[in-house]
């Protein structure tokens, strides 16, 4: 066990449960902490991913998390510290929700994160992964076709996830348990999906850091819902779309918000099937929710 210049030791936030955290030092042993009020004050929450000095625990005594180092990456939904890849999972069932994909994909890159799009239960939808992959390729972003069930693709997804700290995420029911106990030999609980209203049911409770056979990687909650950014100025957004960059400086206005102006360099783009007319017209979805919460932010 390391300890750093402060005397204390260093360890990593791997899961949390209550008010209690588990860290794991170094050396790979695992110290239950509690976080002590002082954060509190500070306006301050540990999370999963959170690197920390803490003071280790005594006999059946828990020990205190001292200081929470500074974040290289923060999320909110999920909230997870310090990934550097995201891996959005997608499936045929429930439908894959590409808007919430896209918000997704957008905070990620205003936190410098990389990006991965994996497209579970492949044997349901042999074409989905090629008809998604179609609309992020000038983005740059990979998508991947895997099968948990059938373990296909498991390969490929398991070298780009290498060597980050990634956070699997996405819809509930979308698989992505079932994918983690695939990937790493697992028994995460796993759900179905409702037949009535095709929704996933969520087995993921809070959030865990799983390190095993070189992946490190957080196991979070499925959601369905993402609520637009309150602080975002509507200009901003366009800036998380990398396959806009060209474009910038060829449009007929130099203010063009790539929506519905004329001369939009983006649109003609989109058009000319350059770009995805799918993702471009998504982004103006997300960009009219923005204005309207940028306009009422002070109401």
């Amino acid at each position: 066990m390391t300890e750093t210049n402060e005397g204390f030791p260093r360890g990593t936030l791997i899961r949390g449960i209550g008010s209690f955290y588990t860290a794991r030092d170094e050396s790979g042993e695992d110290h239950t902490l509690r976080c002590k009020k002082k954060f509190r004050h500070r306006g301050m929450t540990p999370m999963i991913g959170d690197e920390v000095l803490f003071s280790p625990g005594t006999g059946e005594e828990h020990g205190w998390i001292e200081e929470i180092l500074p974040r290289k990456t923060e999320c909110l939904r999920p909230p997870v510290a310090n990934v550097t890849r995201l891996v959005i999972v997608l499936s045929p069932v429930p439908e894959a929700d590409l808007l919430l994909t896209d918000r997704l994909i957008a905070r990620a890159a205003a936190q410098g994160m990389d990006v991965v799009i994996a497209v579970n239960k492949s044997d349901l939808d042999d074409g989905m992964a090629e008809t998604i992959r179609a609309q992020y390729r000038a983005a740059g972003i990979p998508v991947l076709k895997v099968c948990a069930r059938k373990k296909e693709g498991l390969e490929e997804l398991r070298e780009a996830m290498a060597g980050s700290l990634c956070c699997m995420t996405g819809q509930s029911g979308a698989g992505k348990s079932t994918l983690l106990n695939a990937l790493m030999g697992l028994d995460l609980e796993t759900g179905d999906i409702s037949r009535k209203i095709s929704r996933g049911k969520n087995t993921t409770r809070q959030a865990e850091l799983i390190e095993k056979d070189g992946l490190r990687v957080m196991d979070t909650a499925g959601f369905n819902l993402l609520e637009a950014e309150r602080q975002l100025e509507p200009e901003k957004l366009k800036e998380r779309y990398p396959e806009f960059r060209e474009y910038e400086g060829k449009c007929r206005f130099r203010e063009c918000l790539h929506d519905r102006e004329p001369g939009c360099a983006v649109r003609e783009a989109a058009e000319a099937g350059i770009l995805s007319k799918e993702r471009v017209g998504r982004y103006r979805i997300l960009l009219g929710e923005i204005r309207e919460v940028w306009r009422a932010r002070y109401d």
